[in-house]
């Protein structure tokens, strides 16, 4: 049997292991679709994934170890507290420059202008409580983001990640948080070609190629 993986995780999959029932988990984007065919039912793809299942043109997606599930769901939370403080951080920024205040102190959102803002003063009673609220919203998601952080890290020094994730960081950049992340979002190495892998992160090919060459890498993701 096989279905289409989505949002629901892989709990089914895992389920119909364990009763040793063969199903395969199909990749939605590499799916083959019939031209002009835009009508989309839960009928009609289930028996379009029967026939490719027949023919043998699914791409199945890799179940992954539940540790590794569990770490990338880590690396994907953090990734949604980068962006929740990148929002907060923007109100605040824009009620400030409604008031006329403009940071020039050095850079923003270190310390020295935390320091600034806890400082801030207003006349108005009602602009004191949207400033208050913005600012608890930026304290609360940046303590959100250190913890996630923290946890990374930790989990990163395991035994199951830590070698992998050790050899991302001799290419320049590679910080613990992204090591972990490239190791549990790519999975199986050997799934990728030299060219390929650059693709899928996002990087030159020639020059991950020529970095993966210089950690040891290279040979699985050949």
């Amino acid at each position: 049997m096989a279905y289409e993986a989505g949002p629901t995780g892989f709990g089914l999959a895992r389920a119909l292991a364990d009763a040793q029932i063969d199903c395969t988990i199909a990749a939605p984007s590499k799916l083959i679709r019939p031209s002009g065919d835009r009508v989309k039912t839960d009928a009609r793809d289930a028996a379009h994934l029967t026939r490719l299942l027949r023919l043998g043109e699914i791409t199945a997606v890799t179940v992954p170890e539940r540790e590794v599930e569990a770490a990338r769901d880590l690396v994907r939370a953090r990734e949604d507290s980068r962006a929740d403080l990148m929002r907060v951080r923007h109100r605040l920024s824009k009620l400030l420059l409604r008031q006329g205040r403009v940071y020039s102190g050095g850079q923003a959102w270190t310390g020295l202008h935390e320091i600034r803002l806890r400082r801030q003063r207003f006349d108005n009673t009602h602009t004191t409580a949207a400033f208050d609220h913005h600012f608890d919203a930026v304290l609360n998601a940046t303590a959100a983001r250190d913890r996630l952080d923290q946890q990374i890290i930790q989990v990163a020094a395991l035994p199951r990640f830590a070698d992998t994730v050790n050899r991302l960081g001799c290419l320049r950049g590679i910080s613990a948080l992204t090591g972990l992340a490239l190791t549990v979002e790519i999975g199986e190495w050997t799934r990728f070609t030299g060219a390929s892998i650059g693709a899928y992160v996002g990087l030159l090919p020639r020059i991950l190629l020529r970095d993966l060459a210089s950690t040891g890498l290279d040979h699985q993701s050949r």
